[in-house]
């Protein structure tokens, strides 16, 4: 091995939680990881190239930028080395963390090593060969670990204590008590505004505009959170704002906690729990609202809830295909009962036209369908005439030829992966048998091992199932022709058509309508919607009006 050669990437990574094991704070930190693999490469010869540093990221997963500005330069060969700590700094994960020092590295040639566990992925020697089990055991700290602060943190809960980063809009941190709230002078006057003007049947859309005219600082506007897709400006409350206030159990002074939670230790995504799961402690903070006008609030909806049944009806043939150009929201499609006619309308602005957070977009369904559909046809027609029918269903066959042979190879991939778990299962015993190893060693490293193992089963089974299924969906390939030629039939449009060629319609405030056709099959067409008859085809007065 020529070290002169190697350019070498350190990288280098500190947990919260490692943070706190004090311990270990004098070789964990980021400053003296750095001095540990700077020394390192110093008195290898390694000409270090770049420090990859995510301080403050958990090992569970990969989505940190350190990590992902060296894959990138991996990618762009700044870097054939990587050196890290020990084999806990790359990753906790057992899977992802085996998949780039096993997989990745070596098929991008890049030389890894950790000098905790001496591995060298250069070397042939023993020590390689453990840290697929220390891999195994960082993966099972980490979920331990995991369980042990949840019960730290449902212990403050049951406690009353508040435990989340940023009390709800209102409330602020006791300076003397971090886990008590009370109230923020700054804005706890809005919310108490708020309660009193619904308890006065003033509607929701205006008490957002009332406080949007006083001056009140938003809920994510005061939290310097990331506007919501529903506003336009930052300093706009919305009805939704609102509608979570008026909700929200703790300003009657209970504490509400636990009412969402990760999916598993190694995923950020939250998932709501079931209101029976939720952890409540009641009058641990000043209210701001009082909790009879709290229920006599949410009474009136629930009872408005109880007795509205929504009306059943038959979607309209462009019905969840047409969007609004100005805001991207869904353009709605209603019934207007007394006038007897269906008609179009921006969502965003519909929900509170008053303080028009969006242009209307107006139109009469029928007369916009029928222009639309004359142009889909117009689109399609040339395209249509051209269509070779067999030609298609050979590429039909083909395309699932080439999909069942994905299929095969991750078959045989996952049954390479079960013959290493196998032999590392093996490996394990015979540890134990050769007293290598204690009785609860072994149970604490084969516990990853096996859910491995049956992980790689189970998709293994799915694999074999959908190779089956697709065999038999190539024997009923012959019979696609007609069932195309039966789609395809323009002179009777149905949505399942109009989904499977069009991708959008989008309508602006000047009229232009704009037709996006799935997978590029032809260009993006844009018309003016030039019907010359009234928008309101029955005028304002209902059918009396009518004019055709």
């Amino acid at each position: 091995m020529n070290n002169v050669n190697y350019k070498a990437g350190i990288y280098i990574r500190l947990s919260q939680e490692d943070k706190d094991k004090k311990y270990e704070s004098d070789s964990e930190s980021v400053s003296n990881q750095k001095e540990i693999l700077r020394n390192y490469c110093k008195h290898n010869g390694f000409n270090l190239v770049n420090e990859y540093v995510d301080d403050g990221y958990s090992g569970t997963n990969f989505d940190r930028p350190g990590f992902t500005k060296m894959i990138e330069d991996i990618k762009e060969k700044k870097i054939n080395l990587i050196i890290v700590k020990d084999l806990s700094r790359l990753g906790r994960d057992h899977v992802m963390t085996g998949y780039y020092i096993e997989t990745y590295f070596p098929e991008k040639k890049v030389r890894f090593i950790s000098i905790v566990e001496n591995y060298d992925s250069m070397k042939n020697q023993a020590s390689n060969d453990s840290s697929t089990f220390i891999i195994a055991c960082n993966d099972y700290y980490s979920k331990q670990n995991s369980l042990k602060v949840r019960n730290v943190l449902d212990a403050k809960r049951i406690a009353g204590k508040f435990i989340g980063s940023k009390p709800c809009y209102g409330y602020m941190r006791d300076p003397d008590d971090k886990g008590h709230l009370i109230p923020d002078p700054k804005v706890c006057e809005y919310v108490k505004k708020i309660f009193e003007w619904r308890s006065n049947e003033i509607g929701i859309s205006k008490i957002a505009t009332r406080l949007s005219k006083l001056g009140a600082p938003t809920p994510s506007e005061y939290k310097n959170m990331p506007l919501s897709t529903r506003l336009r400006k930052k300093d706009e409350w919305s009805a939704h704002s609102v509608y979570n206030i008026l909700q929200n159990r703790m300003y009657t002074g209970d504490m509400v906690q636990h009412t969402q939670t990760n999916i598993n230790y190694k995923s950020k995504k939250k998932i709501n729990l079931d209101e029976n799961l939720w952890i409540i402690v009641e009058n641990t903070h000043e209210p701001l609202v009082d909790k009879e006008t709290f229920m006599l609030i949410n009474q009136k909806k629930k009872n408005k809830n109880r007795t509205y049944q929504k009306r059943k009806r038959p979607e309209r043939l462009l019905e969840g295909l047409l969007f609004c150009k100005e805001c991207g929201n869904r353009l709605g499609i209603l019934y207007r009962k007394k006038q007897d006619y269906w008609c179009i309308n921006c969502n965003r602005y519909a929900r509170d036209p008053a303080r028009k957070l969006c242009e209307p977009h107006f139109f009469a369904y029928n007369y916009f369908e029928e222009l639309v559909l004359k142009e889909i046809g117009k689109c399609l027609d040339s395209l249509f005439k051209e269509l070779n029918y067999n030609d298609l269903n050979d590429e039909i066959i083909k395309r699932t030829n080439n999909n069942s042979n994905d299929f095969f190879i991750k078959k045989k991939n996952i049954e390479k992966e079960q013959i290493k778990i196998n032999e590392s299962m093996q490996m394990l015993y015979q540890d134990r048998l050769d007293g290598n190893i204690s009785l609860d060693q072994y149970k604490l490293l084969s516990i990853p091992i096996e859910e491995k193992r049956q992980n790689l089963n189970k998709q293994l089974e799915d694999i074999n199932m959908e190779i089956i299924k697709r065999k038999q969906n190539i024997n009923k390939v012959p019979n696609y022709t007609n069932k195309i030629k039966k789609l395809l039939n323009l002179n009777i449009p149905t949505r399942d058509l109009l989904f499977a060629l069009i991708e959008r319609i989008e309508a602006d405030r000047n009229r232009n309508i704009t037709i996006t056709f799935k997978y590029d099959i032809l260009n993006i067409h844009t018309f003016k919607y030039s019907d010359n008859r009234i928008h309101n085809p029955f005028g304002r007065k209902g059918k009396i009006n009518k004019k055709t």
